[in-house]
C-alpha cells in the first residue's frame, strides 16, 4: 500500500456475536499495523467516537442522528435485519398494553434500542411505562414487569428466559412501518474524511470485503464465535443469516424514517436528515 493510504486510524468494532460475520474476517484477514481495532459495546463505541478516541466505526444509529454534524456514514455498512433480529427483545411478564406506568429496566448498552422501544411502547402502543437504566443481568426476578436487553445479552436470556412474553423489536417495527431496522451503522467523523480520504476509502473497502465474505462463510465464522454466547452451532448459524449489513435504499429510508419520528419526539435535531454519505466507488 502506498503511504498515503496506510495512514494511523483507530476503528471501532463492536464486541458482539452480530458483527462476527465482519469481526472475525477482519482479524483474520487485515493485517496493517497502521489500524488499530478497538473492540467495545455501541454505548462506549458511541462515546469514543464523539470524543474522538476511535476515527470511524460500527456505532448506534441513533448516535448518528444525535450528532450528525460531526459524522458521515460509510455506505454499504450497517448491522440490521429486515423483520426478527433475534437479539433485541423486550422481555416482559405481561402483555404489552399492560407496561403503562409500569417498572421497565432498559440497557445502558444501546442508545438506538432504548429509543426504539420507546416508540414501540409509546407511539405505536400507547403505553408509558417508568424507565430504569442499568444492567439488566443483574436483574432479579420479578423486580421489574420488562427489560429491554440487546446483542449477546438478549441470546442468552433467551435461552434461559422466565419471562412470559418476548418481543423482537425488528419484528415489531417491520409490521408497524413495512421497513427493515438499522440498529448499527459505521460511521466516521468528518475531520478524518477531510484529511484522510485515501486511507478511509482503503479502510471502507476492506470493511465492504471482510461482509461479503463473512456473510458467505458462516460456518466457519460460528465455528469460532458460537461457543462465548454459548450457542449450538446451528443456533448461531440460524442468527446470523438474519443479520443483514447492507446499507441499501430500503435500510437508509428505514433510518430516515427513525429519524423522522425522533425529530417529532424531540429527541434529535432535524438536521439529522438528509443522511450524509461517504461513498467509495469501488464497494
Amino acid at each position: 500500500m502506498e503511504k498515503s493510504m496506510t495512514e494511523n486510524a483507530r476503528i471501532g468494532m463492536v464486541n458482539y456475536l452480530n458483527t462476527a460475520p465482519i469481526h472475525e474476517k477482519w482479524k483474520e484477514t487485515v493485517h496493517c499495523d497502521k489500524w488499530q481495532l478497538v473492540e467495545a459495546p455501541p454505548a462506549a463505541l458511541n462515546r469514543k467516537l464523539f470524543d474522538g478516541d476511535i476515527d470511524l466505526g460500527f456505532v448506534s444509529c441513533f448516535e448518528y442522528g444525535a450528532h450528525s454534524e460531526k459524522y458521515k456514514l460509510l455506505s454499504g455498512l450497517s448491522i440490521s435485519a429486515n423483520g426478527p433480529v433475534g437479539s433485541v427483545f423486550l422481555f416482559s411478564h405481561v402483555p404489552m398494553e399492560q407496561l403503562h406506568d409500569a417498572p421497565v429496566l432498559l440497557t445502558s448498552q444501546s442508545e438506538t434500542s432504548v429509543h426504539l422501544v420507546k416508540i414501540i411502547l409509546e407511539e405505536f402502543n400507547k403505553v408509558v411505562p417508568v424507565y430504569s437504566s442499568g444492567n439488566i443481568m443483574d436483574v432479579e426476578n420479578g423486580e421489574f414487569k420488562a427489560v429491554l436487553a440487546i446483542g449477546d445479552d438478549a441470546l442468552r436470556l433467551v435461552e434461559k428466559s422466565t419471562y412470559l412474553y418476548q418481543f423482537d423489536l425488528g419484528d415489531i417495527w417491520k409490521r408497524e412501518t413495512g421497513l427493515p431496522f438499522v440498529f448499527g451503522v459505521c460511521a466516521v467523523r468528518e475531520e478524518f474524511c477531510d484529511s484522510h480520504p485515501e486511507t478511509l476509502e482503503n479502510i471502507h473497502r476492506e470493511l465492504i470485503r471482510c461482509r461479503d465474505e463473512g456473510k458467505a462463510d458462516l460456518d466457519a465464522v460460528c465455528e469460532i464465535s458460537a461457543a462465548r454466547i454459548p450457542l449450538s452451532k446451528q443456533k448461531c448459524h440460524d442468527y446470523l443469516k438474519g443479520i443483514e449489513y447492507d446499507l441499501a435504499g430500503q435500510k437508509r429510508k428505514a433510518i430516515e424514517s427513525f429519524f423522522e419520528i425522533l425529530i417529532k419526539r424531540g429527541e434529535i435535531d432535524g438536521a439529522a436528515l438528509p443522511l450524509k454519505l461517504f461513498v467509495n466507488l469501488s464497494e
